[in-house]
């Protein structure tokens, strides 16, 4: 059996969008196969724009430490090679993917990977949940946390750690025996009502 890989992503940035000449300031990849981490890519980046004092209180980086961080060029490449061609996953991909876009573009360079969201996903698979963030969703499944939330490499654990979740309920609940990226990248978009729909033909053959 082909074991999947998907690279979970996660940017912060000066801002809410690269369309208001926002930038990313750091971000965090993990590699996940299977039903672990296998591998991690994590940067600060310098990509010439100061980081407004109400988003340092949110995510404790610094213009200081901006500063002395590498061209957001070279960490760019770095993620991209990173990366390759893997499907992407990340929390509110909206926002992440917008950014990755974003960033790699400035460096003439493809964004040929195909994005999954947890946020969207939760919203289908949970939707009891008091709300739909992050940490929120950590605790109401009691998964692994390390770390201040709002650090990239943080939030990248926590939306591993999820979308490892994600799979197992929709497994167990829907009778799947394998559950990947294209599977759920589908599922994010349609309502709840027609979940079975969607993961119709996937289910495993009664034994």
């Amino acid at each position: 059996m082909n074991i999947e890989t998907v690279a979970v992503l996660d940017f912060e940035t000066t801002g809410l969008s690269p369309n208001y000449g926002d930038r990313a300031t750091e971000i965090a990849i993990t590699l996940v196969r299977g039903d672990q981490i296998i591998d991690r890519y994590q940067s600060l980046m310098n990509a010439g724009r100061r980081i407004p004092s109400e988003v340092t209180q949110i995510t404790g980086i610094t213009n200081t430490m901006i500063a002395a961080a590498p061209a957001a060029a070279k960490v760019m490449r770095e993620a991209c090679q990173f990366v390759g061609n893997t499907p992407i996953v990340a929390h509110n991909a909206s926002f992440d993917k917008k950014f990755w876009q974003a960033e790699l573009a400035y460096l003439s360079l493809p964004c040929l990977s195909r994005f999954a969201c947890t946020m969207l996903l939760s919203r289908r698979i949970y939707p009891t949940a008091l709300n739909h963030k992050l940490s929120t969703l950590v605790r109401l499944l009691g998964l692994p946390q390390a770390g201040r939330a709002h650090r990239a490499m943080v939030d990248a654990e926590m939306t591993s750690h999820l979308w490892l979740r994600i799979q197992q309920d929709v497994s167990k609940t829907y009778g799947i025996a394998s559950v990947n990226h294209e599977l759920l990248a589908q599922a994010q978009t349609a309502t709840r009502d027609k979940l079975p729909l969607v993961f119709r033909g996937q289910q495993s053959a009664p034994k």
